[in-house]
């Protein structure tokens, strides 16, 4: 069955799709952007191998929409967008290919900002800043979001035990980290500090054993980590982890990490909601990421940077008050203080002299 691009985009009201191509350096890449009521669409480069072009709009379309919500409810003059570059991340002949992104990035005249995702780096950005103002995440400047975003987390975890628990302290709980990558490294270091039990898995070895290493955390296989009995389940890798499959398996009573997109569908969330887990919406928890690269944007240091993902704790609890209040998902929450924020400044009209 062919993809319908425009039924796509109209499902969550994109305003663009772009699909770009470089033969010269075999550069197949996607841009979608979602919303720039709020300000320019920002959304980092993802490099990921793809199964089909299908699956890679459909994860673009979904994560731009992410970052438009994600800036809305962090309160930042951000609107919402995401590039992916289809083919393996591995390679190292990386100049042209990410010059050629760069161009395709300035061809949106300051409408699109992108910066580093899953399979680039801030070295990568540096070859699109040779083509296009339009990036952020450069070396010298906000760098790696990795600690930033992982304070976030931290800090929206412990606005999950307070619900939860009645107390934000996370020492003893039991915590299920799926993924050992830069985020969750510091994640896991941030909770060992606190005397948090950590249970860790990845499918690159050597990632896990630089976790344990550093946090004394037990390692498991990457599938067993759904059957492990625990306080807190984080998915800290790609999405769509909370499926058919793992709700079936999962023996926790929050769910708290910085993957992007970790309900596989909406059913989902609702699933989550009928079976009593705490879910702390995905986009409002790893806004530490958006907030790292806007500060970027507007010159703060890390310090500011850090107080203003602190924030992230205060916004779940207003989201879970919301949800409980009207008695909806926490993720539908967050969605309707994201639209009512981005509503209400659309409606704003201009002061005509």
């Amino acid at each position: 069955m062919t993809m319908d691009l425009f039924k796509s985009m109209s499902a969550y009201a994109h305003e663009q799709l772009m699909l770009c191509h470089e033969p010269s350096c075999g550069y197949y890449g996607i841009i979608a952007v979602h919303d720039t009521t709020l300000g320019p669409a920002l959304g980092g480069t993802r490099f990921w191998q793809y199964n089909s072009t299908e699956e890679a709009v459909t994860d673009a379309l979904r994560l731009a929409r992410g970052m438009s919500y994600k800036s809305a409810v962090a309160g930042l003059n951000l609107g919402g967008g995401k590039s992916v570059i289809v083919g393996d991340n591995r390679r190292t002949d990386r100049e042209a290919l990410f010059r050629a992104h760069g161009k395709f990035v300035e061809s949106f005249k300051g409408r699109y900002i992108t910066a580093e995702d899953v399979g680039t780096s801030p070295a990568d950005m540096e070859y699109v800043r040779m083509e296009t103002n339009s990036v952020a995440g450069l070396h010298g400047r906000s760098g790696d979001p990795s600690p930033v975003t992982a304070y976030g987390v931290y800090v929206g975890m412990k606005a999950t035990a307070k619900v939860r628990w009645g107390s934000d302290s996370l020492a003893g709980k039991k915590i299920l980290v799926q993924g050992c990558g830069h985020v969750a490294y510091s994640l896991c270091e941030q909770l060992a500090h606190e005397g948090a039990k950590l249970v860790v898995t990845d499918i690159d070895k050597e990632k896990v054993n630089q976790v344990v290493k550093a946090t004394g955390a037990e390692a498991v296989a990457p599938d067993a980590i759904y059957d492990v009995p625990a306080d807190i389940y984080s998915p800290n890798a790609l999405g769509a982890t909370i499926n058919d499959d793992t709700l079936k398996r999962l023996k926790v009573e929050v769910i708290s990490g910085a993957a992007n997109n970790q309900l596989a569908e909406e059913r989902h969330g609702e699933e989550l909601e009928r079976r009593g887990l705490l879910y702390a919406p995905d986009y409002v928890i790893n806004a530490g990421g958006v907030i790292n690269v806007y500060g970027e944007l507007m010159g703060w240091d890390l310090d500011r940077a850090k107080r203003k993902a602190a924030e992230i704790y205060d916004t779940l609890l207003r989201i879970f008050a919301t949800a409980r209040a009207e008695k909806i998902p926490s993720f539908r929450a967050a969605d309707r203080v994201g639209e009512e924020r981005i509503r209400a400044v659309g409606a704003l009209g201009g002061i005509r002299v």
